[in-house]
């Protein structure tokens, strides 16, 4: 199985978070963009100050490559007005997908009329604009029920205030990569987590972030129905070698 067009190469390590200067920083957010136009994975997910370079190298090299982008990352605890700010740069600066992290402490503190809203608003301003939005629900930050819970959640709201032909462009995504777990639990995706949020997210597609981290975990994922796998690893995954890195 090719594996390539389902992955979203990423890099969403600031310089200090890296350990690099800026300047060795924005290196590294090059070379991520320049080996996902090379490989021809499906898109490439970096931090919004990085948007407007991504989508000058993929026009000079003639590439087909979306970008993505993450909002209110990584708590996803930012007021609406913050969201939407956030949103509409990245827009303005050439991103493909929005990647919002949803408010999931206020949605675990019982607050579901204002997740709900966000997810409206954010949805309705992606899907206005012709972008595709992804709602990061950090699953290791949630118990099963609440899993199911917020995937449902999301898909009504999105069926109850769209149509039916933007259902494939509103996703529902596994982790930041970047939630801190006591243990050395998972941060990511496992199997168990996105068997649920598919299970109470359909028809709305899934992507699989973290937690992926050979061919075989994708071809996996794959086979289960996630659309997308978010990977800091996507050339190490599609040459079908394995990697114990981080993957976000």
């Amino acid at each position: 199985m090719n594996v390539k067009p389902y992955l979203d190469s990423t890099y969403l390590k600031t310089a200090s978070q890296a350990g690099l200067s800026e300047a060795a920083n924005i290196v590294v957010v090059k070379n991520t963009i320049d080996e996902a136009i090379l490989e021809g994975f499906k898109l490439v997910m970096i931090r919004p100050e990085y948007v407007s370079l991504a989508k000058t190298t993929i026009l000079s090299a003639g590439s087909n490559l979306l970008i993505g982008t993450v909002i209110d990352f990584p708590e996803g605890k930012s007021n609406l007005e913050t969201k939407i700010k956030e949103a509409n740069e990245a827009i303005e600066n050439g991103a493909d997908d929005l990647d919002f992290v949803c408010n999931y402490q206020a949605f675990k503190e019982g607050e579901t009329a204002l997740v709900k809203q966000e997810i409206l608003i954010g949805t309705q301003i992606g899907l206005a604009n012709n972008k595709t939005v992804k709602w990061i629900i950090e699953v290791a930050a949630l118990s099963d029920k609440e899993i199911i819970q917020l995937s449902a959640l999301i898909k009504n709201v999105v069926l109850s205030n769209f149509k039916e032909e933007n259902y494939a462009s509103v996703f529902v995504k596994s982790s930041t990569g970047f939630y801190k777990t006591e243990n050395d639990l998972p941060n990511g995706a496992t199997i168990p987590a996105v068997m649920m949020m598919l299970e109470n997210a359909s028809p709305l597609p899934v992507k699989a972030a973290g937690g992926v981290r050979s061919y075989e975990d994708a071809v996996e994922m794959i086979n289960l129905g996630v659309k997308r796998i978010g990977t800091s690893a996507a050339k190490t995954i599609a040459d079908g070698e394995n990697t114990t890195n981080h993957i976000k």
